[in-house]
């Protein structure tokens, strides 16, 4: 992933063919920036490497109808032809894995309480149908797919292999 920091005033569109729910901020992955000044992070997909295009679809889908605490929040999507990207929250204590392998920074045992208690909130949120009509399955739950915040406050990220169960 990659930080980048908002600078200038983009211009607002909608993304109807994807994400039909959402009013997205069109952002040029040449320009690199965006308008409030909010650090973000960039997932950059690699179209060479198989079912990326459905990772990010899938991601698309998932993370447009999710409205969580503890989940990671896209603020907008780049799709061209030949580069698509996701525009995420940043999360400036980087990967729950690299908190658990670390021997600078280990964690005490109220934030491992903390973290674990916000990944099962959710887990729960996604296994309950709160935003969609079916359940939703991460699929790849892992410490490197678990980010924190300033705060240490965890949040589940990437939703490639995410799917939907039921009806």
């Amino acid at each position: 992933m990659f930080m980048l920091r908002r600078k200038r005033k983009v211009e607002v569109a909608t993304e109807t063919a994807l994400l039909p729910r959402l009013l997205w901020r069109r952002v040029s992955h040449l320009e690199g920036t965006i308008s409030n000044g909010m650090d973000v992070a960039l997932k950059v997909f690699n179209f060479q490497l198989e079912g990326a295009c459905k990772s990010f679809s899938s991601e698309c889908e998932m993370l447009s109808n999710i409205r969580h605490r503890n989940i990671i929040k896209i603020i907008c999507c780049c799709s061209q032809i030949d580069f698509k990207a996701l525009v995420l929250q940043y999360m400036p204590n980087g990967s729950l894995d690299k908190w658990l392998y670390s021997q600078n920074s280990p964690l005490n045992i109220l934030q491992r309480l903390n973290i674990m208690i916000d990944v099962a909130s959710a887990l729960e949120y996604l296994h309950h149908c709160h935003d969609f009509s079916e359940q939703v399955v991460h699929c790849d739950v892992k410490p490197s797919n678990i980010l924190l915040d300033d705060d240490m406050v965890a949040h589940v990220a990437d939703f490639g292999l995410a799917r939907l169960l039921g009806g």
